[in-house]
């Protein structure tokens, strides 16, 4: 059965300092909100709709990429695109408490009980394959080749325990009083002085923010910072975690594609050159692994001066790096503190410490602070007092060096044990640095391998990679790489390796 489109009047306005892109996600958008287009609604084929708004196929092509990524609409392949059935849970909340009333005055629902449903999720409450593989991956009990998971089997945890235990006895009450909303002071200036040393980032204790961890830190700039329906560039690929978490703040997502030398500034100056915000992981892109560019470090601070944007890097993985000198971070070369530097000790230390930082810039200072006071931000003292102390006494130092050395060889074991297993199968294009690392399928004869179905197949094996395509904004675009991300951290040694590898390669060929 076919279903029909319904009518639907987009007007541009060609002398709007918003970009045209931008224009049709507003109009979808409010349509949708006011009841206009209804969940599994049929909307405008993308050559049918430019040649009605006499603009580049290009152009409504990415509207939708970010009104899917956004969750309005979903892509059906040749079946067409449709407004999703699980709408955005900002959209259901005001169908659902205002009714949505169409043209006659009469009210509209959406089909189903009414009940409340998840951003992202499908009719019924199940989990879309996104959520399935980012939860089984992300979260809960460490499993095999799970991204973003340091060794935890190498971490000193006597020397951390006992750092702990020693704080915990000392009888210290600020050890276990309401931390400081900007974080603890000592730990504060060791974040400083290590930036200044090992990353090339000069700033005072009183711009560095100690956050919950990275979400935690883009939600204190962005309550500090942004203006309402601010635009933002996005890496695409780019990191699947924070670009759920946006979408879901307001910002408005401006997918800006990624090549060998990281974001395509100029791009990204074609798309929308007034964007409030760029995020970008310039040491090691997320989740190619790309080092961006010294030209491309250049333009994208010569456009956030230009535009008055703000750039935040997210500099993960910087402190693993196996193949050449690493570039200093990119706030590094910041002369007018347009970009805000953002880290983490997830990755060096361990996850559960949930702990991240944040440096902004010196006239942010009273601003972010008056945030995160409000937000009543801050992380237990006792541990963030226990870091001071791992980082002051030199056990911080000495584990980076010892991770280096040790994440070298496990990498080269599982590269080794993939490429026996999936021979000409499989494309692997190792970043210089990072505990993480994306392989790429060949095209077989049927054309691309769905890599969300072999994820799928090697998380009920147990395994926990992730699809590569779901890193997109549009997972089915012709451009997107088709693969898996896979950690390698945790590999114990040669034979566990090609255990994994065998287990992955049986899950391609289902």
């Amino acid at each position: 059965m076919t279903v029909p489109t319904p009518p639907l009047t987009i007007e541009i306005d060609r002398h709007r300092q918003l970009p045209i892109h931008l224009q049709i996600c507003e109009r979808f958008r409010t349509a949708i909100a006011a009841g206009h287009l209804h969940p599994g609604d049929r909307v405008p084929a993308l050559r049918g709709l430019a040649t009605q708004l006499n603009t580049a196929r290009g152009t409504v092509e990415l509207a939708y990429t970010i009104l899917v990524d956004e969750g309005y609409l979903q892509m059906r392949g040749a079946a067409g695109t449709f407004v999703s059935p699980s709408l955005p849970a900002s959209v259901m909340r005001s169908l659902r408490a205002q009714g949505v009333q169409d043209a006659n005055g009469g009210s509209q629902h959406t089909e189903g009980t009414g009940t409340p449903e998840t951003p992202g999720e499908s009719r019924g409450g199940q989990p879309t394959p996104r959520q399935q593989a980012v939860a089984a991956a992300m979260s809960g009990e460490p499993r095999p080749l799970q991204p973003g998971l340091p060794a935890l089997d190498a971490f000193p945890g006597k020397v951390w325990n006992r750092l702990v235990s020693r704080r915990a006895r000392s009888g210290d009450p600020a050890m276990f009083a309401y931390p400081d909303p900007a974080g603890y002071r000592p730990l504060r200036e060791h974040i400083a002085t290590c930036l200044g040393l090992s990353r090339g980032v000069t700033c005072l204790p009183e711009q560095v923010f100690v956050t919950g961890g990275y979400r935690a830190t883009l939600e204190l700039v962005l309550r500090s910072l942004a203006r309402p329906n601010d635009r933002m560039w996005f890496e695409d690929p780019g990191y699947l975690l924070a670009r759920g978490f946006l979408a879901e703040t307001g910002v408005q997502l401006v997918p800006v594609p990624v090549d060998g030398e990281g974001i395509d500034v100029e791009r990204g100056i074609l798309l929308d050159a007034q964007a409030r915000f760029a995020v970008v992981t310039p040491s090691h892109q997320s989740p190619l692994g790309h080092t961006l560019s010294l030209a491309r470090r250049v333009a994208l601070l010569d456009w956030a001066e230009k535009a008055s944007s703000w750039i935040i890097e997210d500099d993960y993985d910087s402190e693993f790096r196996y193949l050449g000198r690493p570039l200093p971070a990119l706030k590094s070369l910041d002369r007018r503190d347009r970009v805000i530097y953002c880290g983490t000790f997830s990755k060096v230390m361990f996850p559960g410490l949930r702990l991240a930082y944040v440096v902004v810039p010196e006239r942010a200072v009273e601003r972010v602070g008056r945030v995160a006071f409000s937000m009543n931000a801050g992380s237990p003292t006792l541990l963030q007092a226990a870091v001071a102390d791992f980082i002051g006494q030199g056990h911080f130092a000495r584990h980076l060096k010892r991770m280096r050395a040790l994440y070298a060889g496990r990498r080269v074991l599982i590269v080794h044990a993939l490429e026996q297993a999936f021979g000409e199968r499989l494309i692997v294009d190792l970043p210089p640095g990072g505990i993480q690392f994306a392989m790429q399928f060949a095209e077989g004869p049927d054309g691309p391998v769905d890599d969300v179905a072999v994820a799928s197949r090697a998380r009920e094996a147990g395994l926990a990679v992730l699809p590569l395509s779901i890193w997109y904004a549009n997972g089915r675009a012709r451009h997107t790489l088709r693969g898996l991300v896979m950690g390698f951290a945790n590999i114990a040694d040669a034979d566990e390796a090609g255990r994994l590898a065998r287990k992955l390669r049986t899950c391609l060929e289902g």
